[in-house]
């Protein structure tokens, strides 16, 4: 079988690996609330999505 002769430079490692940086997350504001979520997912701030309720927010009471 066939064998590199030589070692691959830092330089050359380095830029095979460049593709496999994390890229960012797509975030978008929530219409209802202003939060920032994931696209395609239930609002965690309102429990909205696509302006229907889907989860009920539970709220604290202060005793």
């Amino acid at each position: 079988m066939p064998v590199p002769k030589r070692r691959k430079s830092k330089s050359k490692s380095r830029m095979r690996r460049s593709h496999d940086a994390i890229g960012l997350v797509g975030l978008r504001p929530c219409p209802k609330c202003g939060a920032y979520t994931k696209s395609h997912r239930v609002c965690p701030e309102c429990g909205y999505y696509k302006g229907e309720l889907v989860i009920e927010k539970k709220v604290k009471l202060a005793d």
